[in-house]
């Protein structure tokens, strides 16, 4: 029954990788998971019904499909890596993939069942026991893969692992019934042969991976980390340093002082009181380094929800000279949270608050998008309080831009929606909002590098193709329209 519960639990860690890998690439979590399980499913039970044409030798095309199944799986991660550099249908790759895995895992368990039966002869306890510890495999692997393999392995060490352990099930079969396998010792030979190749690749992982994201970034990768939430990359190319998460850029040396200047400066400038400032996501300290250049702000307090870009952000000497140590600076609080529990469980009132997450490419981030989130963003102001949102491009994503907008203006917030060019991200979209009706004058009082007075009334111009066609819906947690009006904006530009 241990080969059972090994190959069971591999079977969902594969599910896994490609859903992961795949929203990862493609964006989209939603759509990647459904289709993946979808197919995958599918191609079990077509493994399932092609399994009954095998009629002898079980013991030997039992071997042959866990190699099948852990050559392919094993390799899963770098084909996909790969198809999605060097090719442009990704998806039929993607399909083939997960229909062989599939096939091969879909007759897994009939075959060995048979084998079972005939030398327990008992097709009851057989049965029962199989399927027993086939779900035990399937929830052990469904835990292990988001706690403790994805995080701390990668996707690359864990696929070799993963594909390992499927050789490992076909060794033991071959050791125990050796009498039973035709042509024992070439099996035994090419069972070794790839286990010792699977295992080089656990334990080369980290170079295997180095030498994909160098085909998956222009510059230089000079910092790698997958995390529990996310997967970091720093980049650099002589001055132009570089920060993705999810393959998503965050910033440039370049041109980032263009995007923080305008999601904090507006904010700050209309706020009557900058004592007690509130940052939701902001973990590369980019945003603190401009409130800090206020000297009536006494604190800030930070909430990120992944400690590992804080501590990047903090430890790496070309970030922290980037963002002035702002991470470490007395007036500042760090909290590892999610914003949105953070928010429920928030019980001050904060000047202003500056929201700079992630696009909503995904559940969980579009969950801060919604009416609600912005509801309790309410609750947390003071009345003469200011937000400003991030709110992806006006141009590239012109509906999800406006479905920001209408969103924040759903909860009774006056807002201002404004924009500017950012060289590295294109034209980029942001939100003001307060509880009373603002103008469009705006006078600096600390130092800038691109905003300047008269500047200013250029942002809040927005040009026919930067306005949506149609109405625009409010995004909800029970109706996330958002996620599809970004999704499409998405595909649109890939």
């Amino acid at each position: 029954m241990l080969t059972t519960l090994i190959i069971s639990g591999c079977s969902i860690c594969y599910e896994l990788i490609i859903s992961a890998l795949s929203s990862f690439l493609k964006g989209d979590s939603v759509l990647q998971y459904s289709v993946t399980i979808g197919i995958y499913m599918s191609a079990m039970g077509l493994g399932s019904y092609l399994s009954k044409f095998v009629k002898s030798n079980l013991f030997n095309y039992f071997v042959g499909v866990e190699i099948g199944v852990g050559v392919i799986g094993g390799l899963s991660t770098l084909i996909l890596f790969l198809a999605n550099i060097y090719l442009v249908c990704y998806q039929i790759i993607m399909y083939l993939v997960i229909l062989t895995i599939g096939i091969f895992v879909g007759m897994e368990i009939p075959i060995l069942t048979r084998i079972i039966e005939n030398d327990e002869n008992n097709l009851r306890v057989t049965i029962s026991s199989i399927f027993s510890f086939d779900y035990i495999g399937g929830l052990i692997g469904s835990i292990a893969f988001p706690l403790l393999l994805l995080p701390h392995l990668g996707y690359f060490c864990t696929a070799f692992l993963t594909g390992s352990l499927n050789i490992v099930t076909a060794l033991i079969i071959i050791l125990k019934y050796k009498e039973k396998i035709r042509h024992y010792n070439e099996i035994l030979c090419l069972t070794l042969t790839l286990l010792g190749m699977l295992l080089i690749g656990t334990i080369c992982s980290e170079n295997v991976s180095k030498f994909v994201e160098e085909g998956l970034y222009q510059d230089k990768v000079i910092y790698v980390k997958q995390t529990k939430y996310q997967h970091i990359v720093l980049t650099r190319h002589r001055d132009d340093l570089r920060l993705f998460i999810n393959g998503n850029v965050q910033f440039s040396s370049q041109d980032e002082y263009r995007y923080h200047e305008a999601l904090v400066h507006l904010a700050m400038t209309k706020a009557e009181k900058k004592e007690n400032i509130l940052i939701l996501g902001g973990g590369d300290g980019l945003a603190a380094r401009e409130i800090l250049k206020y000297d009536e702000v006494k604190k800030i307090t930070l909430v990120d929800l992944d400690k590992e870009i804080i501590h990047v952000c903090c430890e790496n000497a070309l970030i922290s000279n980037l963002n002035n140590h702002s991470l470490t600076d007395p007036k500042m609080e760090v909290i590892n949270d999610d914003a949105y529990k953070f928010l429920i469980n928030n019980k001050l009132k904060y000047d202003v608050i500056i929201i700079d997450l992630p696009d909503p490419n995904n559940e969980a981030l579009n969950k801060l998008y919604t009416n609600i989130f912005y509801r309790l963003c309410k609750k947390s102001m003071t009345e003469q309080g200011v937000m400003a949102v991030q709110s992806t491009s006006p141009y590239y994503a012109t509906e999800a831009f406006w479905c920001i907008h209408h969103t924040i203006a759903s909860e009774g917030f006056h807002v201002l929606p404004y924009h500017l060019e950012v060289p590295s991200f294109g034209d980029w979209g942001f939100n003001l909002a307060t509880f009373q009706e603002m103008d469009t004058q705006f006078d600096f009082c600390v130092p800038t590098r691109f905003l300047t007075k008269e500047r200013c009334q250029t942002l809040f111009a927005f040009a026919k193709d930067e306005r949506p066609e149609e109405e625009i819906n409010i995004n909800t947690l029970t109706k996330p329209i958002l996620m599809k009006y970004y999704g499409d904006a998405d595909k649109k530009w890939r």
